[in-house]
Order: C-alpha cells, then structure tokens, then sequence
C-alpha cells in the first residue's frame, strides 16, 4: 500500500522539492499547505497516513498545528512528523513533549526516514 502524504510548509521551493522526491521515492504527496488553516482543512479532507508539519510556519507554530490535528476526530489515523532546517537538539522538550511521532531534519528528508518513524510507532 502507497503511503498518503500531506506536507506542510511555508516555503513553496521546499513543498516542490519534498513532493518531488517523495514522489520520486513511492510516496502519493496527496496535498501540499503553506499555512496552519490549510493543512486543517487539508487533512482533515483527504485523511493521509502521515502530515510532515515545519516547526516553523512564518508566523505560526508547527508544534500548535500538531496539537490541533492529534485531536480533531476527523484526522484520526493521521500521523505527523515535525521537521526544520534546524537541529533537533534546538527543539528537544518541545519534540519530547508534541504529539508529533518524531522529527525530520529537512536534510535527512526521504521515504525511508518516514517510514521508519512509523514502524517505530507501531512497535510501541
């Protein structure tokens, strides 16, 4: 079964270039948001496996987002990774702390770090 992806981020360059390599690496990037209120509505409508959400949405928290799609009922089933150009270690509590399974670094972005943040979720 192909993965279903949704990606969140407020830079359009990163959106082409991550729907372009997923999709280059068997992932369905089902939707592509730039903003908070497009990925609610996003996901909420096409229900994917998995939402990669930026930390930082210009203005917005990637972390608040996170929040709000772990508990709206119509995006139950629907992952998220948290991931940012910056390192982990700048957002460690945070991270620790969200709802999110896990945190990509922009870099490090690929199917099979994806898939392996939701293996490790299934093992638990």
């Amino acid at each position: 079964m192909t993965l279903r992806c949704v990606i969140v981020d407020d830079s359009p360059d990163l959106l082409r270039g991550a729907s372009r390599l997923l999709e280059g690496q068997g992932v369905a990037v089902v939707g592509v948001a730039e903003n908070s209120q497009q990925a609610r509505v996003l996901i909420a409508k096409l229900q994917p496996d998995v939402a990669l959400v930026d930390i930082v949405l210009g203005p917005e928290s990637g972390f608040d987002l996170v929040r709000v799609i772990a508990n709206a009922p119509e995006s139950a089933g629907s992952h998220t990774i948290l991931m940012s150009t910056r390192d982990e270690a700048d957002f460690l509590d945070l991270i620790a702390t969200s709802p999110a399974i896990g945190f990509l670094g922009k870099s490090e972005l690929s199917a099979s770090a994806i898939h392996r943040l939701l293996d490790r979720t299934r093992d638990r």
